[in-house]
């Protein structure tokens, strides 16, 4: 049986670009787009309307922004299933933790590659994150500039984390794989898949690029420096 396509919207102000994007999303037999907007008031009213499974955000748009068009798609209970998926011609620092934090799940430059688009669109559909390596790196580098945490003071904010949750947090902050972690730490795939959705649930974590922020700000995770 064919699966059905993910359902797209697509957040930017201009329209020569959202007419771009819509012809990749409607040419290509995975994917279908279910709207556009122009500004992030109306990417929000839109993703409440649609129920897309992924919207292509842009950050700078007039009335309300990328940033907390986001926050109000991934934070409000009338979107539940919907990502966010960045994209923009800023690569700025601030933008790319503001993003992370409103709880997209993805950041790509609006240089990428059409193929690499369409595959991003997919990743971030299936519930995975996605942070390119140049991403991951200065997620650190940034994080390594933050107070170190005093020696043998425990990570706060995962008390009712277990042990083997924290060793997989602590793989997922390190950009290991489900098949990697499973590896690593001797589990079955399926174990270490319930440990994430735990790890998710307890932590009201989206998504794995939610989870490498948490293992960084409670301390559980301290880049090397």
């Amino acid at each position: 049986m064919t699966a059905d396509p993910v359902r797209v919207l697509i957040a930017d102000d201009q329209a020569l670009l959202r007419a771009s994007f819509r012809l990749l999303i409607d040419t290509t037999p995975e994917l279908v787009a279910v709207g556009e907007a122009g500004n992030g008031a109306e990417a929000v009213r839109l993703a409440r309307q649609e129920q897309p499974d992924v919207v292509l955000m842009d950050i700078r748009m007039p009335d309300l922004d990328g940033i907390e068009a986001t926050r109000r798609i991934c934070g409000a209970g009338q979107t539940p299933a919907t990502r966010v998926l960045i994209l923009t011609t800023f690569d700025y620092d601030e933008y790319v933790f503001a993003a992370l934090r409103a709880g997209a799940s993805g950041f790509l430059l609006k240089d990428v590659a059409p193929a690499d688009l369409v595959t991003a669109v997919q990743v971030v559909a299936g519930g995975d994150a996605l942070l390119a390596p140049a991403i991951t790196r200065r997620l650190i580098a940034h994080y390594a500039t933050l107070p170190e945490p005093s020696p043998g003071r425990p990570a706060t904010g995962l008390d009712h984390v277990t042990e083997r949750e924290r060793e997989v947090l602590v793989l997922i902050a390190g950009g290991l794989s489900n098949t990697e972690i499973a590896e690593h730490l001797r589990l079955s795939l399926a174990t270490v898949k319930t440990h994430i959705g735990r790890l998710l649930a307890k932590l009201h974590a989206r998504d794995r690029a939610q989870l490498v922020i948490v293992a960084y700000e409670t301390g559980l995770v301290v880049p090397a420096r």
